[in-house]
């Protein structure tokens, strides 16, 4: 029987890239290495073709130069082997539109911000084929997350509280608030299909982080069941205490070594509606990057390691989701115990 699994995503794909405003005569790179899936290739190539756009595969050699294995974790440090090579990189820096569907990605690499720099979108790609049909992106999504962004960028403190104890103080000067929207359609931009959700990179905060049972902690891809207790000083993880949760995420930043591991990364929530909570449960571990969870719809989002605005260079990357969380800024709440405000979810 023929393998018609990339057919059956021919729709969806193309549904993407029109997003991603894919038109006749750009120039389209599907991105690859050899762990990739052939379905995800053919229909990114033939979504590209179905809307008169030059399309290539260019497949690289695999291998990452994180420690960590390449299991979709979120760390994005990017392959080796286009990492050293220049004619790959000036290939990708050529493209209107890379569809990136190597397993790790490039967003904490670089090299990225330099393919960004000459124009080329980048969407990457990387979680279950019903994740992505489930989560697929719509244009009223980016208003959505732009006003997140807006109230961010006019605000001077973010809070976030909850009924088990996080009480977190973030001072938002300078914290480069973003968004990602689940499409790449404007010259030079990176996003991720699926995703909805505000972040912003800060440099100082201070309180507790209590991570309570049910949360979820990735690249780890496991639920939360002892409570952990993190103390946060000057946006560095100083303590942790707790049960077997706690220890794991010790060992994890101890047995890093490195220097960024304990501080703290973007930190941001999710708007993401269509998200399950119960998706991390249900795939195989490298089967998933954990978008349902990162993303979901009032969600606490913060990650430890890199840290692009302050040129912290790091593999130590951990993304931690939290649900039952209250944030303001300046007061005003934009999420209300795990429940988005709704001038945040009005279509617009």
């Amino acid at each position: 029987m023929p393998d018609l699994q990339g057919m059956d995503l021919l729709a969806a794909f193309t549904q993407e890239l029109e997003l991603c405003n894919v038109a006749k005569g750009e120039h389209v790179v599907v991105l690859t290495e050899p762990t990739s899936r052939d379905d995800y290739i053919a229909a990114a190539f033939g979504a590209a073709q179905s809307l008169g756009a030059h399309v290539l595969v260019l497949t690289a050699p695999g291998g990452s130069p994180a420690p960590l294995p390449s299991t979709h974790t979120g760390a994005g440090p990017g392959l080796q082997s286009v990492l050293a090579d220049q004619v790959a990189q000036d290939t990708l820096k050529r493209a209107d539109l890379v569809v990136d569907l190597t397993r790790e990605g490039f967003i904490h690499a670089p090299v990225q911000q330099e393919i960004l720099a000459a124009g080329t979108r980048i969407i990457f790609v990387c979680d279950a084929p019903e994740v992505l049909i489930r989560n697929m992106p719509a244009r009223a999504d980016k208003d959505r997350v732009q006003r997140g962004v807006d109230r961010i960028r006019t605000a001077s403190t973010m809070r976030v509280t909850s009924a088990a104890g996080t009480d977190l103080t973030v001072e938002l000067r300078n914290s480069a608030p973003e968004f990602q929207v689940g499409y790449a359609d404007d010259p030079g931009r990176w996003d991720h299909w699926p995703s909805t959700m505000v972040l912003c990179w800060p440099e100082i905060s201070n309180g507790t982080i209590v991570l309570d049972k049910g949360d979820i902690v990735l690249p780890f891809k496991e639920y939360v069941r002892d409570t952990a207790v993190l103390t946060v000083s000057n946006g560095q993880i100083v303590d942790v205490s707790g049960g077997a949760d706690a220890r794991m995420l010790s060992y994890f930043l101890d047995d890093s070594d490195d220097k960024w591991a304990r501080y703290l990364s973007h930190m941001g929530w999710g708007l993401m509606r269509s998200g399950d909570w119960f998706a991390t449960a249900m795939y195989a571990k490298d089967e998933i990057m954990g978008m349902d969870a990162r993303a979901y719809a009032g969600n606490f989002l913060w990650s430890t390691g890199p840290h692009p605005v302050l040129g912290r260079d790091s593999y130590a990357h951990l993304d931690i989701a939290q649900r039952g969380m209250t944030i303001t800024l300046d007061g005003e709440p934009v999420v209300s115990d795990g429940v988005l405000v709704d001038d945040l979810v009005t279509e617009g």
